[in-house]
């Protein structure tokens, strides 16, 4: 048997959806060595780079396809020729997209509806692309993939996806996050200009992440404890729409206690979250929420958004607050980082919570969908 997965997430720096991708088709892989695993991409694209030391199972292939004119239109002919032509028994489309032509059982991961549901947070050509396509993939996929609950229920409702079809599937924190002694970690915060009293904020810098109502609360802070020391550290790459908070920072009276360390690699980022003060999450949406589930595993108290995804995910091992309230929080920040008991308990619920799952178990239970899709697929033919 030969599955094929996308590997595009992977040809730029990994966030969440290119470290879903890797994970899960390492796990599968690990699960059926029998199987043959194809992270498949065209030659349009930049090769694909490992991080030294990546563990990479016999029967995973790194797959860049050689493409013409033609088969440069990926999606609709350059994939279903290479999958024709390679017999790939199945395709699973890890972000967002399918084959527009049918040549074997196809399972899609949508990860979030953030284009359709907070359009203002996007470029109106992604929206755009996404009200045209994702209707398409709903309808093409034999099977979806969603990171919860939260998101499986928004795709019935708005996409009117059928429910049979789609299954939640929780990710997990990735192995390398665990804690780190805070001695250990000074080499890396003094790298980056980092003291000891710090809060976190980690994920790529774009509007639906709430950032300004962050720095906003972190001013309150600075205001209501000016002798604290405090920092705030936020370690992201620069996404679209990322103007304003740039803007806000630049204008911030608490500029000079704000880091922005742009797009950090694992070992910098477990320090990071094995030291800091609190770790804050306090994005308008989202579909799952892999970073304060990895901070989590780092030993890092949590204060987070409290909408839906990040409820599910998080369960009460995360301190919330309304994400439209800097007022909540700055009273958050001030009650997690000054009261030493509440902290604990954060800290001890959210290592509870991060060792909960695991990609192993997301691979297995990616492989029972992969056999309700063929399933699916062969009753078609």
């Amino acid at each position: 048997m030969r599955i094929g997965l996308d590997a595009l997430p992977l040809t730029s720096p990994k966030t969440g959806v290119g470290h879903y991708t890797w994970e899960v088709a390492v796990g599968l892989a690990l699960l059926q060595p029998a199987t043959r695993f194809d992270l498949v991409y065209p030659t349009t694209s930049p090769p694909v780079t490992l991080a030294d030391g990546a563990e990479f199972p016999s029967n995973l292939k790194l797959d860049r396809v050689p493409v013409g004119p033609m088969g440069r239109h990926w999606w609709s002919i350059g994939l279903p020729r290479h999958i024709r032509r390679s017999a790939i028994d199945l395709f699973h489309g890890t972000n967002f997209d399918v084959p527009l032509r049918r040549r074997c059982a196809t399972v899609l991961t949508i990860h979030d509806l953030s284009p359709l549901l907070y359009p203002e947070t996007h470029t109106r050509r992604s929206v755009k692309r996404a009200r045209r396509r994702l209707p398409m993939m709903v309808r093409l996929a034999d099977a979806i993939i969603t990171p919860t609950e939260t998101v499986r229920g928004e795709l019935a409702e708005y996409l009117k996806g059928t429910q049979e079809k789609i299954f939640a599937i929780p990710e997990a924190a990735r192995a390398i996050f665990q804690p780190v002694d805070f001695a250990a970690t000074e080499s890396v915060r003094r790298r980056l200009g980092i003291g000891d009293e710090f809060l976190l904020a980690v994920g790529t810098i774009e509007p639906r992440k709430n950032l300004e109502v962050l720095i906003t609360a972190f001013e309150e802070v600075v205001r209501a404890r000016p002798a604290s020391g405090l920092q705030l550290v936020i370690a992201g790459a620069a996404g679209w729409l990322s103007g304003p908070l740039f803007e806000a920072f630049g204008k911030s009276p608490a500029r000079e206690r704000i880091i922005l360390t742009r797009y950090l690699h694992d070992d910098d980022l477990r320090a990071l979250y094995s030291s800091c003060r609190a770790f804050v999450y306090p994005s308008i949406y989202e579909g799952f929420g892999l970073p304060p589930l990895e901070a989590m595993a780092c030993g890092a108290p949590v204060i987070a958004s409290d909408i839906p995804a990040l409820s599910e995910t998080l369960d009460n091992a995360a301190h919330f607050f309304d994400p439209q309230s800097s007022q909540q929080l700055s009273k958050a920040i001030i009650q997690v980082t000054t009261n030493q008991d509440l902290r604990q308990r954060l800290m001890s619920a959210g290592l509870r919570q991060a060792r909960e799952a695991s990609w192993e178990r997301t691979a297995r239970l990616t492989l029972e969908v992969y056999e309700a899709a063929q399933k699916k697929f062969m009753r078609r033919q």
